[in-house]
């Protein structure tokens, strides 16, 4: 599954594809890219504000890509997975050309990509308790769910209540020493046997 998604909205662009190399995801993303940019009307900001908008997006990055001298106003984040196909100077200029900055997910953290999760979602909807004859088939049940998806998007967003109620149960919790183990409720603690009173000695 090619997968496009807006974590603000919810709304997910998706393609079915029998196999994925870059000549086959990037010209897709670059279409649909362009569809998303289309009816956002370009911030009105002044150069210098437009490259700290750039700079600003880059603080932090162990690897960072030279920003050229010209830049347009900074239209949209894209994340990506940290892939060598994903920097290749001719892809990462057609995006800063468009105002789109590239940010790429740590190695190992994928899942900090939340294009995993909608993908995971959307593949158990269409695949539960079916049994599909051709690739075309899925293909066909892709698109399908990801219609009806779009239709009730649901928006993600770091943290939120499933978070809260994690740091909750978290606070309800006892911590135990060693291990790092922990209790719901406290351990009664005996009272410290009285030791004896130190000497000292000199010669």
């Amino acid at each position: 599954m090619l997968t496009l998604f807006h974590p603000a909205t919810g709304q997910v662009q998706l393609a079915g594809v029998t196999r994925c190399p870059n000549a086959v995801l990037h010209p897709w993303l670059k279409q649909e890219l362009t569809t998303i940019l289309a009816p956002l009307p370009p911030p009105a900001t002044s150069p210098a504000a437009t490259r700290t908008q750039w700079e600003r997006w880059q603080v932090g990055l162990t690897r960072r890509f030279t920003l050229p001298k010209l830049l347009p106003p900074l239209r949209l984040l894209l994340v990506l997975d940290n892939l060598a196909g994903h920097k290749t100077p001719d892809f990462v200029l057609w995006l800063v050309s468009r105002g789109i900055m590239p940010l790429y997910t740590p190695l190992g953290a994928s899942w900090l990509n939340m294009a995993e999760t909608i993908q995971g979602i959307l593949a158990w909807r269409a695949l539960s308790g079916q049994h599909p004859q051709s690739t075309d088939e899925m293909v066909e049940w892709f698109a399908a769910v990801a219609r009806h998806w779009n239709q009730a998007p649901t928006p993600f967003e770091w943290g939120g209540k499933r978070a809260a109620r994690r740091q909750r149960g978290r606070q309800r919790r006892h911590m135990l020493g060693r291990s790092g183990a922990c209790s719901r409720r406290s351990v009664r603690r005996t009272k410290l046997e009285k030791w004896p009173q130190s000497c000292q000695v000199t010669h």
